[in-house]
């Protein structure tokens, strides 16, 4: 094969598709993995816990419960503080690290991390009765959250490479379905193969599960190598790198900023209500908890489905600042039905599950074009920080406006329901002010966030028909700088 015809093969769909499914499958293991312990919060801190994980002695008022471990309510909450909290403070040097070393180094690092976490946590779970498991365990969330969530940066960073001006939205997409995947059968089989074969097998089946996101990240790693040096992008990647630093930052532009307030506030909204929906669910409507477990993830079911093909509309009708208005305002009615309404609860969980989907597919997608692209693993890293701080935050001031709800009349817990409702509704009411203005700015700066396929290939064509327009790229420019976007009616 000759060197053009490489490159012709290199520039087609299939290798960067090739690419994608590789890169997909580096988080569909983490965020089974993730998950798990709320499918199995029985098995952890539920009826039937005999032992003591601060002294190690059997408590004598329960029934004996071999795979128990005696997890109080606020050890178990830990395990998801942790790991939240240290995504918001890794994540923004990791976007750094994979800047400045780049996705192979990344790739292979954060994916190694999440079998590392994961493997701690299983052992963990081993030495249940001891004072050591529950330090083990959150030696092992710690580890895992230091590698997932960067993992999903150096993942953003490879998709926004490959589909850059092409599929872009479309392969954002997918890898959010691919991830949702893993929620989803996690959600499905974790309790079933718990049952046959108990914690412990459990846990390690899911670490099994993060060694083939390993196993992908040597794949990826590879094609990504590969591919770089065939297409020529080698040499400049690394330059681009080395002129890279920290206080780049301050040259992100208001629309960078803009897009990360909106996503942390819609995400504020939606994390915290799939976290807790299942007992809201459970208590306002009267299902039982299997059932208001299913209802609550319809979340997530629908962005598995649906993302991917809303990815590749949103790449031909562009239009992501005016979608980012429409899922944050149609996100309103949705905890207005919970707060107020008896409507079936399906209907709220399948309507934030299609906003969810729409905003992952326009919000996310948005940031490789208003950054450089050797600034994206920052630019990402950042936005994740601002994401786990404003979600973590959030899930705090859900715990203190519930309280201790076993202790109140069923009136009370309802009305401290409906108050939880509107503080997420609130959320969504600032996620739709920050959208405003994002567009009110991207319109003033070009409009790039609102072009359409079509109008791209315009406003390329344009461009190579004028290249005394061009100019030589700078690290800290955009993607489409400001001087070269011309208006496009």
């Amino acid at each position: 094969m000759t060197d053009d015809s490489k490159q012709n093969y290199l520039k087609g769909g299939g290798y960067r598709f090739l690419v994608l499914f590789f890169n997909c499958m580096l988080t569909f293991g983490s965020y089974y993995c993730f998950d798990m312990p709320s499918v199995l919060q029985d098995e952890f801190q539920g009826v039937g816990n005999c032992t003591q994980n601060s002294t190690g002695l059997e408590n004598d008022t329960c029934v004996k419960c071999d795979d128990c471990l005696g997890m109080s309510a606020a050890d178990y909450n830990l395990l998801y503080a942790i790991y939240a909290w240290t995504n918001a403070a890794v994540v923004i040097g990791a976007g750094f690290l994979i800047d400045k070393l780049g996705n192979r180094v990344g790739v292979f690092l954060f994916s190694f991390l999440c079998v590392v976490g994961s493997s701690l946590f299983a052992v963990g779970s081993m030495l249940k009765g001891t004072s050591a498991m529950l330090p083990v365990m959150l030696l092992g969330r710690l580890l895992f959250g230091s590698g997932n969530g960067s993992l999903t940066i150096v993942q953003n960073r490879i998709t926004a490479y490959w589909f850059r001006d092409k599929e872009l939205a479309m392969a954002f997409g997918i890898t959010l379905a691919f991830s949702r995947l893993g929620s989803v059968l996690n959600f499905f089989l974790t309790q079933s193969f718990s049952e046959t074969y108990g914690l412990s097998w459990t846990l390690w089946a899911g670490t099994m599960l993060c060694v083939l996101g390993f196993i992908s990240a040597l794949i990826v790693s590879f094609l990504d190598m590969y591919g770089v040096r065939q297409l020529g992008d080698e040499q400049n990647l690394k330059a681009e790198s080395k002129k890279l630093k920290v206080t780049d930052i301050k040259y992100f532009s208001l629309s960078y900023w803009l897009l990360a307030l909106a996503i942390m506030f819609f995400y504020n909204g939606v994390f915290p209500f799939v976290a807790d929906a299942r007992q809201f669910i459970h208590v306002k409507y009267k299902f039982d908890k299997k059932t208001s477990s299913y209802l609550a993830g319809a979340v997530y079911d629908v962005s598995m489905v649906v993302s991917p093909f809303l990815g590749g509309l949103i790449d031909i009708i562009g239009r992501r600042g005016i979608l980012a208005i429409m899922c944050a305002s149609l996100s309103i009615p949705v905890f207005g039905i919970l707060a107020f309404t008896s409507v079936y609860p399906l209907v709220a969980t399948l309507w934030l599950g299609l906003t969810y989907s729409f905003a992952a597919a326009s919000l996310w997608p948005s940031i490789p074009l208003v950054v450089s692209p050797a600034t994206v693993g920052t630019a990402m890293g950042l936005t994740t920080s601002i994401q786990m701080i404003g979600i973590g935050i959030s899930n705090l001031v859900v715990g203190q406006i519930l309280g201790k709800t076993l202790d109140l009349e069923p009136e009370e817990t309802l009305l401290r329901w409906k108050y939880v409702m509107i503080f997420l509704l609130a959320n969504s009411l600032a996620c739709v002010v920050t959208t405003v203005f994002l567009n009110i700015n991207d319109n003033r700066r070009g409009g790039i966030l609102n072009l359409s396929r079509k109008q791209k290939a315009i406003k390329a064509a344009q461009l190579a028909a004028d290249p005394a327009e061009e100019k030589e790229p700078d690290e800290r420019d955009p993607l489409i700088p400001n001087q070269r976007r011309p208006n496009i009616n």
